[in-house]
């Protein structure tokens, strides 16, 4: 695995969310009241007992605490810091009907799944089974992925990862925010999964339709996490507008990027990704930050307390907007035409960079390549929802090639899915 370089972007935002203390973690464990019904338990697509670990962080067991999360959830580490609690865990916890602040579900796990593995490195791979002889293959090296290579090494087989980027870990290491998450740190996560047996990576490795088929007479199973594609650009390709996915990548790993005489930014679309790309531009010094949206607010689909973050980090909301086209003057861009989608015409907004965040394609090809493998009207994988499996019995899938681009706790449960079938179907 290729070394990060220095010099890169996100390294000047620090940690939103430091890891807890020894004595800040056992303080905030000990509210917990271990509902016996728990509703953030219900809440967490991975099923973590969370009052369980929660109850051996406040008895000072943090082994045991970090055993629950990652036999529930193996990328634990990540999800504690990615996760939007606010509407998983920690908003569905009963503080919250009482009007009192609910537990930091996320900063307990963190501090349990670190400190953790930071005692004893080995801590999951003591649990691995003897070898059975068994290889899969996993299209990929995302969330997903990742998840599902963790529990199959575990449970004995090989596994082998192949991913066309130089950096396997997906958007843990390209898309997070850095401010949740940095791209050394997602790495560091991907060293823990690939220490837990017989797992490989390749990285620089793009798979085509015909290697895909090689793969499935090569291996005993192969999973596909290949995520979604490249952003959609709404016609306003050209100098000075980027895609905000590909450009939130440059951001954390290119250390050429800069930011230098950008003076006013706009980001297109109201979804997370949108909000994440221009909190970190504004974090990182640009001087005017705004978010274009054709709707109103209470129409974005991104997360309310994102927006909240990013209007205190001094991101402006431009609302009911419609981008019509790029203005240029020469090569240098100097403003983005829109509609205004309440009827007042048209206008005309001054910008010297503009992002879109408008959703990403489909990567379908691959789908194609396997006999038995389905897509849906959207373009997404269709998968049986309890085992992962496609309509092909030696090819699983998850991730966002499959529910269209949620969190990555998500893709963590459909990686932990398709290994416990994928073992199942091997007699295990």
């Amino acid at each position: 695995m290729s070394k990060l370089p220095e010099g890169r972007l996100e390294t000047r935002l620090p940690d939103k969310a430091p890891r807890y203390t020894r004595g800040e973690a056992i303080t905030e464990a000990n509210r917990c009241i271990y509902c016996s019904d728990a509703p953030c338990v219900a809440a967490c697509p991975t099923g973590i007992e969370i009052p369980t670990f929660i109850h051996k962080i406040a008895t000072d067991n943090v082994r045991g605490a970090a055993r629950t999360i990652f036999g529930a959830n193996l990328l634990g580490t990540s999800c504690a810091r990615v996760c939007p609690v606010e509407v998983l865990c920690a908003g569905s916890c009963v503080y919250n009907a009482w009007g009192r602040p609910p537990i930091e579900i996320g900063r307990l796990q963190r501090y349990a799944t670190e400190s953790a593995l930071e005692a004893d490195a080995a801590l999951l791979a003591r649990t691995k089974k003897p070898s059975t002889g068994k290889r899969v293959a996993c299209i990929g090296a995302g969330p997903a992925s990742l998840a599902a290579a963790g529990h199959l090494a575990l449970d004995g087989h090989s596994v082998t990862l192949f991913e066309k980027r130089a950096y396997p870990g997906g958007l843990n290491t390209t898309g997070v925010a850095p401010y949740k998450l940095h791209a050394h740190d997602a790495l560091a996560e991907v060293d823990m999964v690939l220490a837990l047996g017989d797992i490989e990576v390749k990285t620089g490795v793009e798979i085509d339709e015909a290697k895909a088929r090689a793969l499935l007479a090569d291996y005993d199973a192969v999973f596909i996490g290949i995520g979604l594609g490249p952003d959609r650009f709404l016609g306003l390709e050209g100098p000075g507008v980027v895609g905000a996915t590909a450009y939130i990548e440059r951001l954390k790993l290119d250390p050429t990027t800069s930011l230098a005489g950008i003076e006013r930014a706009l980001v297109v679309g109201g979804g997370n990704t949108a909000i994440d790309v221009a909190r970190e531009l504004a974090q990182l010094g640009v001087p005017d930050v705004a978010m274009v949206y054709r709707g109103t607010e209470a129409k974005m689909s991104g997360y309310a307390h994102e927006m909240v973050g990013a209007r205190k980090d001094g991101v402006r909301l431009v609302e009911s907007r419609q981008p019509i086209a790029a203005v240029r003057e020469g090569e240098r861009l100097v403003g983005l035409r829109v509609a205004r989608t309440d009827g007042e015409g048209e206008e005309t907004l001054s910008c010297d960079l503009v992002a879109v965040a408008a959703g990403q394609s489909r990567l379908t090809g691959l789908a194609r390549a396997f006999e038995g493998v389905a897509l849906d009207d959207a373009g997404r994988v269709v998968v049986d929802d309890a085992t992962c499996r496609t309509g092909n019995p030696k090819v699983y899938a998850g991730g966002d090639c499959v529910n269209g681009g949620k969190e990555v706790v998500n893709a963590a449960q459909h990686g932990k899915l398709a290994a416990r079938a994928i073992t199942l179907s091997f007699g295990g």
